[in-house]
């Protein structure tokens, strides 16, 4: 079977994302910023789950990426652990200029390593780095939190885009490095990762990116 066909089925692999964290943290600003590379200023909070993805590239594979967009409010929490069976990432969202969504994070990473499997690339992100000046979180004291946990760290701003494709496709490229590596069995039910062939063809040449959909997003 090869690699990719033509057409919006021309990927090697499908990554399933999950975005988790406080309610108002701006994590479907982030899913809309990344699909739509737009910022959606006004909109309802997420009830449940939304979706989007986008296909992008990495070491010339291209990837589609299924992002699930999780609601913040405790009342929907039993729903939304669901879905983080079978993530292979996971970026955990907070809002810089709110500590108490920080101070949440031990929870939130509590369920992303309990309900995901141990290879679950989890990406610490402090979102809403436009408004500094009503910063209440340092940048040192958040990178200290993710590198005593061992996550990734960025500081984003959905409404300018800063630093938003880097927090999903930094995802990519270290869930990507796994399989390479052979620590992820990509059979296994729980991997969070769809082969259209099985292995990384490092052979297949590098094509364009794009692609999107999404649906909801959840702002300020």
């Amino acid at each position: 079977m090869a690699a990719a066909t033509a057409g919006p089925y021309n990927y090697s692999y499908i990554f399933k994302y999950i975005i988790i964290g406080d309610m108002g943290v701006g994590k479907s600003c982030l899913l809309h910023q990344f699909t739509e590379k737009k910022f959606m200023s006004d909109c309802p909070h997420t009830i449940g789950v939304e979706f989007g993805t986008r296909i992008i590239e990495v070491s010339g594979q291209k990837i589609k990426l299924q992002i699930w967009d999780t609601a913040g409010q405790e009342r929907f929490r039993a729903v939304t652990r669901s879905y983080y069976r079978g993530a292979a990432g996971a970026l955990m969202v907070y809002d810089i200029t709110r500590r108490s969504t920080y101070n949440h994070l031990n929870s939130w990473l509590s369920d992303a390593r309990n309900l995901t499997n141990p290879n679950t690339v989890i990406f610490l992100i402090g979102n809403k780095s436009d408004l500094n000046e009503s910063r209440d979180v340092t940048y040192e004291e958040a990178k200290q939190f993710a590198d005593e946990n061992g996550l990734l760290f960025i500081e984003t701003s959905a409404k300018t885009g800063e630093c938003v494709e880097d927090a999903f496709i930094e995802t990519a490229k270290k869930i990507y490095q796994t399989i390479l590596d052979g620590s992820l069995d990509l059979n296994a039910v729980d991997s969070g990762i769809q082969s259209r062939n099985n292995r990384p063809d490092l052979r297949k040449p590098a094509g364009q990116e794009e692609g999107a959909k999404t649906s909801g997003c959840i702002c300020r």
